[in-house]
């Protein structure tokens, strides 16, 4: 039964505000710069990682690239946070960048437009890890829209094929989306017949247990980051992957939204999102209001968080 105008859980949204929901806007290429001095003390802007398939990674931009010039200025003693303000411009606009590929690979000068609407909420890039324990493949995800699962799993599968071996699924700051796409990703992690959440509602009959129907597309061990601006969806992945063994958390406790809310669209372009249940976790804990506790505040040792996977106790069902 759906939630009455007088619910505490339902709010109007006014045209603006209901256009900007299913948009995930970014201006400049898709790239994010650090500032790394080399072996003589001299400060590069590298390219630390690109966004799936955006502006810059369609033109040929690599991980590890340096940037020396934008629109033929020289870059040398610019901050990241300069660098990437010149970046950016209007929509569909062009902007000229001279880059070096590796530490002694060719230079190259590549022309990328620039886009306000960017294609992919993925972004990643592989690390490698101190004292031997091979690579990590970091995935950061800003939010889950209709591209979410597609392009998690072409960057997590680029990753493994680079040799990555652990992953970090990077949640921070992503208040969610559409819960369907969070709920399909958190099944490419965890076994045939696991639960990814329980959904209640105001008819104690409505209990579901949405459960995962396929073998899993990816089991390397897995830390999940979460900040407090980690929400809905990102909470749904986090608690599903943890609670089922397949990653611990990292980080801070989580926003606490644990809604399912439908918007319905009205005649004079206004909405109304109005509550019709709530989410639980695989171990029975409820999200809204609440949020997770993360396991850890500091990242962990790899070596810790393989221990800490293998002594980990799966849900009961029911």
């Amino acid at each position: 039964m759906l939630a009455s105008l007088g619910d505490p859980y339902t709010r109007f949204l006014s045209p603006s505000e209901f256009s900007k929901m299913a948009r995930y806007d970014m201006t400049g290429i898709g790239i994010n710069l650090r500032e790394i001095p080399d072996d003589n003390g001299v400060v590069k802007l590298k390219v630390l990682g690109l966004i799936l398939d955006g502006p810059a990674h369609s033109a040929g931009v690599r991980q590890g690239d340096e940037l020396l010039s934008i629109n033929g200025v020289d870059v040398k003693g610019k901050s990241a946070f300069e660098a990437s303000s010149m970046l950016q411009g209007p929509n569909e606009t062009f902007v000229n960048i001279m880059v070096k590929h590796g530490n002694c690979g060719p230079e190259q000068s590549i022309r990328v437009q620039r886009q306000s609407t960017a294609k992919s909420p993925v972004f990643y890039r592989l690390e490698q890890v101190k004292n031997g324990a091979g690579s990590v493949g970091y995935v950061r995800l800003k939010e889950f829209n209709a591209l979410a699962r597609k392009d998690l799993v072409i960057a997590m599968r680029r990753l493994q094929d680079m040799g990555a071996s652990y992953f970090v699924l990077d949640l921070r700051d992503n208040l969610g989306g559409l819960v369907q796409a969070g709920i399909e990703i958190a099944k490419l992690f965890l076994n045939k017949g696991d639960t990814v959440t329980y959904t209640v509602g105001r008819d104690p009959l409505s209990v579901k247990n949405i459960v995962t129907e396929t073998s899993p597309v990816f089991s390397a061990p897995i830390i999940v980051l979460v900040n407090k601006n980690s929400a809905s969806a990102s909470e749904i992945v986090a608690t599903a992957l943890h609670d089922n063994c397949r990653a611990i958390l990292v980080g801070e406790r989580t926003y606490g939204k644990g809604l399912i809310q439908s918007v319905f669209e009205l005649d004079d372009g206004s909405g109304i999102v109005v509550t019709i249940g709530k989410y639980v976790t695989p171990n029975h804990v409820d999200i809204n209001g609440n949020g997770v506790d993360p396991d850890f505040h500091n990242f962990p040792a790899w070596n810790e968080v393989d221990r800490y996977l293998s002594t980990c106790h799966r849900p009961q069902e029911g």
